[in-house]
């Protein structure tokens, strides 16, 4: 009679390695594992690229007149003038927002300043619609598209002139949208970089590598545009310098982030400066043909205040103004002192003393 074969069956239990895994362990170990972080950002990317569209598309698909502010030139005293003006607000959906000037020159300043769009001035049979592409093409064709069609239903005739044109190489204003936006995206990309390439360098030395590929950054944005491409012709340093500032900016809202989450950090960072900072700055459609909501907070975020100071810096110069500046000012302070007071919580920075320093210490 044959030994039994003391090696335990296929059947045999493999202590508490052979236990089937409770639900809980599978989760603890899927979470430990390559496959989760993967599997987030799989969802996030397909998020991310439904609300980039999104956005975009909200803001800019189909720009509508929500406020108009429009200067006109002593009230109109004459039935015509005054059937006109309420003609244009009938038309424009009751847009116009109706600023009263005494002079053509005191109009004139208020659209140097960009408190208004257009200028309407009206006298005897006919009316004189000054315009600014440069506060914004869409609104400015809309503007005098209108104002000829009103003319000709009140058998009015209409004069409409353009009193701030674009410049010949940006026909459509979009050349300081399209540098502006250059500056956000590598402003947060070149963060995310020091982040994964040196993220051994301490606070300081972050802050000011930050600052150097900022300047460099934005040199070499301005020279493309002006000097290579010529496509406009910029107010060199002050642009440049604009651009720095945003770039800068941006990459600290990165690296402020990134301290407070760590390596999700790109999430808020692209839900502020992306989906909602730049559809909602007014360079590719002006704040006055944006949804209300955006037309408002878009000014308050680095992106619009970029587009907004550029803006000025090239098209109406000598009327520069300080609101954008201290925007992107407040931001880099509110990036900078969060990461500054929680930089033991960045991930990333070195030990002060070199490491085989410490390890002959250690030896002593």
């Amino acid at each position: 009679m044959s030994e039994p074969d003391p090696r335990p069956g296929p059947d045999a239990p493999h202590g508490a390695h052979g236990r089937p895994l409770t639900r809980g362990q599978k989760w603890a170990g899927f979470k430990e594992s390559p496959y989760f972080p993967a599997t987030v950002l799989l969802l996030i990317l397909a998020a991310a690229a439904g609300l980039f569209a999104g956005s975009y598309t909200y803001a800019m698909a189909n720009p509508t007149p929500h406020r108009i502010p429009t200067a006109v030139v002593s009230r109109p005293d004459t039935a015509r003038g005054k059937e006109f003006v309420a003609a244009m607000d009938k038309a424009l959906d009751a847009s116009l927002v109706i600023h009263v000037f005494r002079t053509p020159t005191e109009a004139r300043e208020a659209l140097e300043e960009q408190e208004v769009f257009a200028i309407v001035r009206t006298g005897g049979r006919g009316v004189r619609l000054e315009v600014a592409s440069a506060s914004g093409a869409a609104v400015a064709q809309l503007l005098a598209e209108t104002a000829v069609k009103v003319g000709d239903t009140l058998d009015m005739p209409v004069a409409v002139q353009d009193v701030k044109p674009l410049q010949k190489g940006d026909p459509r204003g979009l050349a300081l949208f399209y540098i502006s936006l250059a500056a956000v995206i590598v402003g947060f990309v070149g963060s995310i970089q020091l982040s994964v390439h040196a993220r051994g360098l301490i606070p300081l030395e972050r802050i000011g590598f930050t600052i150097a590929y900022s300047l460099l950054g934005a040199f070499a944005i301005a020279s493309v545009v002006d000097w290579l491409l010529g496509a406009v012709d910029l107010p060199f340093v002050e642009s440049w310098l604009i651009l720095a500032f945003t770039m800068f900016t941006s990459g600290m809202v990165f690296t402020m982030f990134n301290t407070l989450i760590g390596r999700w950090a790109m999430l808020p960072t692209w839900g502020v400066m992306v989906l909602l900072g730049n559809p909602s700055s007014g360079g590719a459609v002006s704040w006055p043909l944006l949804p209300s909501l955006l037309g408002h907070i878009g000014r308050w975020l680095p992106p619009g205040a970029s587009v907004n100071a550029q803006h000025t810096a090239v098209y109406y110069q000598g009327h520069q103004r300080i609101f954008p500046f201290l925007v992107l000012a407040a931001w880099s302070l509110v990036s900078g002192t969060v990461f500054w007071v929680w930089r033991h919580r960045h991930p990333g920075g070195r030990e002060h003393m070199p490491q085989h320093a410490a390890t002959g210490v250690a030896a002593d």
